[in-house]
């Protein structure tokens, strides 16, 4: 078999594993959004079913074979990431037993539903023997893949940001944590309050205004779909990128916000390159990255005073007079409160949600906290973090969806975003002297063509750092965040 042949059996393979992720991707979309209550243990039984395939599809021989035939040094810079990332997932797969990883997809797939209950109830112990089990599958997880890493959480991290470690990001959230905490202290010594929004808002013009707001930051419809879910999120790629929101009658911001941000996600991989999908290059460059964009058409875009005046002329059309002038509304908007939910979390509590989860996480991978005691910690941790008692375990250890689904190692990405994101904004203001005048109009087909331009196009073809890196000019910290924060809520809460 010659190398041309070689690569060519091995990316005809690659490509209909990437297929066949995709069919599991649209089944739990299809779990969380349209499936009937009682499909639950049959969808775990599909998803078991098509993990095996998978796994077997990864760990395949020929794989060896045709890898053992490839000069990656001749070929293209996409078949590289192709030939790079199929030894890592061929490796992995290799280490992992077809059993566990079954396992895994069974258990989490039936996980989703009694979590949902047990949040629904505000019961942890309902949840709690589930989660031990999931944890303990995941541990065994990262034992059979562990090789040189400092710890097991690092195995786990890895899929979701490359090159990174637990160690690492805890040092680089450090250095973010102490200039939060400094900016709570002015912001709660200004003595300012911002009201919050009151009333009640109709579910259907809610979802009606986040429609509008969607196709606004550029999310194609045509590619996509907005539906309802109990926890928001993103699902899909290229041609069929679809995201949910959720409706608190309470508070539209939720609603709306939760469209922004998935709609970052999804306008991301709505405009991956196409030539390259279901192909590993053709893949997001990390989480991380991902979540830069979700932050940043939520944040720097979305919470701008510029937005917030645009948006508070169709709001008010759309559900009358408040009470309020444009720039109540942005104070409302962006008003800083220790509120208990990571996804409803002001820009600057938002951080120390994410380094809980973070710390906690970790600590239960690498076997320093026991799932019986994760109440208790959440508990103790946001008590000193936020000021105040968690009410109920719905608005503490049971609001995020990911534990149930396996998805530790992912929580650290949301705070890298933020830091890749204030990266962007500051790069693409130089490059682009009109970005706030545009934002004013709702006007964002020029700055999303910037991020298409230095992310979206490359995929998975540059490393996550290098990708900011070249897009920035400058390697990412967290000092561009804290100076957009400090700028911001200074002005606002007047310090």
């Amino acid at each position: 078999m010659t190398q041309n042949e070689a690569y060519a059996a091995l990316a005809a393979h690659l490509k209909t594993t990437g297929a066949l992720e995709q069919v599991a991707g649209v089944m739990g979309w299809d779990q969380e959004v349209m499936m009937p209550p009682k499909g639950d243990a049959q969808r775990a039984e599909q998803m078991g079913a098509l993990e095996q395939v998978l796994h077997a599809r990864r760990g395949d021989e020929r794989i060896g074979e045709w890898l053992a035939q490839i000069d990656s040094t001749q070929l293209d810079q996409a078949a590289r990431v192709n030939v790079a990332e199929a030894q890592k997932a061929y490796d992995r797969a290799r280490r992992v037993p077809s059993d566990l990883a079954e396992a895994l997809a069974r258990k989490t797939a039936a996980a989703m539903g009694i979590w949902a209950q047990a949040r629904k109830d505000s019961d942890f112990s309902g949840f709690a023997p589930v989660l031990d089990e999931i944890l303990t599958l995941k541990r065994r997880e990262a034992e059979a893949r562990h090789e040189d890493e400092a710890e097991l959480y690092d195995v786990l991290l890895d899929d979701y940001e490359p090159g990174q470690s637990g160690a690492m990001i805890a040092e680089i959230l450090g250095r973010l944590r102490n200039g939060l905490v400094d900016l709570r202290e002015n912001i709660l010594a200004s003595g300012k309050i911002v009201k919050p929004l009151t009333g009640s808002f109709d579910a259907d013009t809610q979802m009606a205004l986040g429609t509008e707001i969607a196709k606004t930051f550029r999310y194609d419809f045509n590619a996509g779909r907005l539906d309802k879910s109990v926890h928001p999120f993103s699902s899909g790629n290229n041609g069929d990128s679809r995201i949910t929101t959720r409706i608190n009658p309470e508070n539209p911001f939720d609603c709306l916000y939760s469209v922004i941000h998935e709609v970052g996600h999804a306008v991301y991989e709505q405009n991956m390159p196409a030539e390259h999908a279901m192909m590993p290059a053709g893949f997001y460059a990390s989480m991380g990255v991902h979540e830069s964009q979700s932050r940043l058409f939520e944040n720097q875009i979305g919470r701008s005073r510029e937005f917030c005046h645009h948006l508070f002329a169709k709001f008010s059309a759309a559900f009358g007079d408040q009470g309020l002038d444009a720039e109540t509304f942005y104070a409302t908007v962006n008003r800083v409160h220790p509120g208990f939910i990571r996804t409803e979390s002001d820009e600057v509590f938002y951080n120390l949600h994410v380094l809980l989860r973070f710390d906690l996480e970790r600590a239960m991978i690498n076997g320093d906290l026991a799932v019986n005691d994760l109440e208790a910690a959440w508990n103790d941790r946001f008590a000193a973090d936020f000021g105040q008692k968690v009410d109920r375990a719905a608005n503490g250890a049971l609001q995020d969806v990911h534990w149930s689904v396996g998805l530790f190692g992912y929580f650290p990405t949301y705070a890298l975003g933020n830091i890749y994101a204030a990266c962007l904004f500051e790069a693409m203001q130089k490059a682009l002297p009109d970005t706030k005048a545009n934002i004013a109009k709702g006007l964002l087909a020029e700055p999303i063509g910037w991020l298409t331009k230095n992310i979206h196009r490359h995929g998975r073809m540059v490393p996550p750092v290098e990708l900011i890196t070249n897009a920035t000019g400058r390697a990412p910290d967290e000092r561009p965040l804290l100076a957009y924060l400090n700028a911001k809520f200074g002005d606002i809460y007047g310090f």
